[in-house]
């Protein structure tokens, strides 16, 4: 357990997966199991440490040959705006109402049950916000990878570009103002559309299908 009182937190991590959570908490909680095998060297060693608003998680591991791995469970107290650095594994995120912004190098990128607005990003991986998230606006990038979003309430805007994927985004049914553009793939918009209602959703992929359809 780390001792926290700030507003807003950095999640710092290389090499490990992640699971974050919003928890009725004082402090941030993190527990961690680490595993894997070396041969001629070293690891795998783990360490952690929270300072400045920001926790960093590291596992190290070297050798002639090696294969280690690391899962991650952070609790974090409810209301504070979370933000995640992650340079190779998938990262799930839950129960935020409060701002949340999720990066990672290579892996998915996962979101439940929140609220709050959303910054999501993949270099190579999928990007999901799963139904039941509520929140008014959903940004997601993916580089190599699908992005799925199913949105509980109507948006006020969701944004989502992404090189190689397909994309599909369920959203309640309202007017929306759309723009949707493959360079290589089909477009399907079963959403009623129109300008100046103050909703929109924007989809736009280099390679793949698009698809913005009613939730309910």
């Amino acid at each position: 357990m780390f001792a926290f009182e700030g507003e807003a937190l950095t999640v710092d991590s290389d090499g490990s997966e992640l699971v974050v959570t919003a928890a009725d908490v004082d402090e941030v909680r993190v527990e961690r199991q680490v595993d894997g095998w070396v041969f001629m060297g070293s690891g795998p060693k783990a360490s952690w440490g929270l300072e400045g608003g920001r926790l960093t998680l590291r596992v190290d591991c070297s050798g002639v040959a090696s294969h280690c791995g690391a899962v991650h469970r952070i609790q974090v107290p409810r209301g504070v705006a979370v933000t995640v650095e992650d340079d190779d594994g998938d990262v799930t995120a839950e129960g935020f109402v409060t701002p949340l912004k999720v990066r990672s190098d290579n892996g998915d990128v996962r979101v439940r049950k929140s609220g709050g607005a959303l910054d999501l990003g993949s270099d190579n991986g999928d990007v999901v916000v799963e139904e039941g998230v509520t929140s008014g606006e959903v940004v997601a990038r993916s580089d190599n990878g699908d992005v799925r979003i199913a949105l509980g309430v109507v948006p006020r805007r969701v944004d989502v570009v992404t090189d190689n994927g397909d994309v599909n985004v369920a959203v309640p049914t309202a007017t929306y103002e759309v723009t949707g553009a493959s360079d290589n793939g089909d477009v399907r918009v079963d959403v009623p559309r129109g300008d100046g209602v103050g909703r929109s959703v924007s989809v736009r992929t280099d390679n793949g299908d698009v698809v913005v359809r009613p939730a309910n």
